[in-house]
This record gives structure tokens, sequence and C-alpha cells, in this order.
């Protein structure tokens, strides 16, 4: 891997972008268990929506920036294209919503799809999702020569991603525990950024000192932005649950409590 380093900045890099990758993941799987608490379709996948935010732009694609600032290229400043950047998040957050939509049980119910398809099919969706926003955001990379990638780490890192995107997606199906969402999250957040640096062990940067200085975004100027689009991306969810009304089907379930209590207060009167 000539002329490429990814630690450039400390070993506490990849620790931080786990944090990140975990409490986007936890959070947003706290808006997926909250959308089934919902008997109307728009109201989960709004909840939905929030969850994509949540994971596709923290938990994915925050990571991935944060795990890049460790990387440099000694002989070649390193820019970031912009255009290329905001389609990344764009991307994580879009094929994100498509595998938790894919993924809901009323809407797979409303398809007739197994429970285990569902499942299956969606966490193959979030699993190309992070694969697909990692490759576009190392895309986006501007450097006085050329970048290559390995097929063969590609595939590694592709496989990682997905087995531990369809793991989570069939743990966290278990009805809502504490110790389920966070190993869920826990687990979600390992596959991200295994996949992350495994992409990043077959990545090989390949200098031309004749070349022109590329041109874009510097580091320090990408992750300040980055971090700011990311707090906006995960307040949004956390003050939702937070302010979260009761939901259609706890209100469904004290309505019917009700509804039991008169009817006992009316026999046992009638008894009387």
């Amino acid at each position: 891997m000539p002329h490429a380093q990814h630690f450039t900045m400390g070993l506490w890099v990849p620790y931080l972008a786990f944090v990140t990758a975990a409490v986007g993941c936890y959070v947003g799987l706290c808006c997926v268990q909250q959308s089934r608490k919902y008997l109307t379709p728009a109201a989960g996948v709004c909840w939905l929506m929030m969850a994509a935010l949540s994971i596709g732009g923290v938990g994915i694609w925050l990571m991935h920036f944060i795990g890049m600032s460790g990387f440099s290229v000694p002989t070649s400043p390193v820019r970031y294209d912009l255009g290329a950047t905001l389609f990344s998040v764009v991307l994580a957050v879009g094929a994100t919503l498509f595998g938790l939509l894919i993924s809901d049980a009323r809407l797979s119910a409303a398809r007739r799809l197994p429970r285990s398809v569902s499942l299956t099919v969606g966490g193959i969706v979030m699993g190309t999702a992070i694969v697909l926003m990692h490759y576009s955001g190392m895309a986006a990379i501007r450097i006085r020569g050329t970048i290559d990638h390995d097929p063969r780490m590609v595939a590694v890192s592709a496989a990682i991603g997905i087995v531990g995107s369809v793991a989570a997606m069939w743990m966290f199906d278990v009805p809502g525990k504490l110790h389920v969402r966070v190993a869920s999250s826990l687990l979600l957040a390992c596959g991200v950024v295994a996949l992350h640096y495994t992409g990043m062990v077959g990545m090989s940067a390949h200098v031309d000192l004749d070349a022109s200085a590329p041109e874009g975004m510097t580091v320090p100027s990408l992750l300040f932005p980055a971090f700011g689009i990311g707090i906006v991306l995960l307040a949004v969810p956390i003050v939702a649950l937070l302010l979260a009304p009761e939901s259609d089907r706890e209100l469904d379930d004290r309505g019917q409590l009700n509804d039991l209590s008169r009817v006992g207060k009316a026999s046992t009167e009638a008894d009387q």
C-alpha cells in the first residue's frame, strides 16, 4: 500500500469512529422500535426516516469521515470533492431507509413476504448502503495521483458489512429489550467500522509528482461541517424520542383496558 497512512492522528481515531457509529446506530434502532408502536403506516414511516438519518447519516457517514481524518499521503495533499461528499451522505441515508422499509413488519406483511425474507433482504440492502457509502466517500478523495482498490478486499469488506447488517437486523427483531438494542447497535457498529478499515487495507495511493495539486476541501474544512451535519442528524431523532407522545398502540391498549374495566364494573353492579 504505497504512499498511504491511516493513523497519522493517532489510534484514538478508530475508537472515536466506533463510538460515533455505535451511538448513531443505537438512536436509529430506538427509532425503529418506536415505529413498531404505531398502528398507522404513515407514523411508522416517519420514525423509520429518523432512524435512517441517525444510522445512515451518523452511524455510517460521519463515522467514515472521522475515520478518514487519520488518512494522509506523505508526498501529496489530500482533498475532498464537495459534490461527491454530499452525494455520499444522501446515498447513505436513502439506502438505509430503503433497507428499513423492506424489513418493516407491517410493510412486509402487506407484501405477504415471510418475516425471514424481509429481515434478510432488508439487512442486505442496509449492508449494501454501508458499502456504497464507503466507496462513494473514497471516490471523493483527491490526491496528486490516483487511488486504487484491491478487488479482493472490496469483496471482503462488502461481505463484512452485509453479514453484520443482516445479523443486527435479525437480533433487533426480538421484542424490545435494552440489552438487545445495545447488542444490535454494537454489532452494526462493528460491521461499519470493520468494513471501513478492511476497505482501507485494500487501498493503494499512487503519487504522481508531476501532476497538478488536487483541488477541494481539506480535512479540517470537511470535518467541521461534517460534525455539524452529524449533530443535526442525531439531534432530530433524539428530540423526537424524548418528546414522543403515547403511541397509537399504547392508546389502543389503554382504551381496551378502560373498556374491560367498565364491563367489569357493570357486571359487579348487576350482581349486586
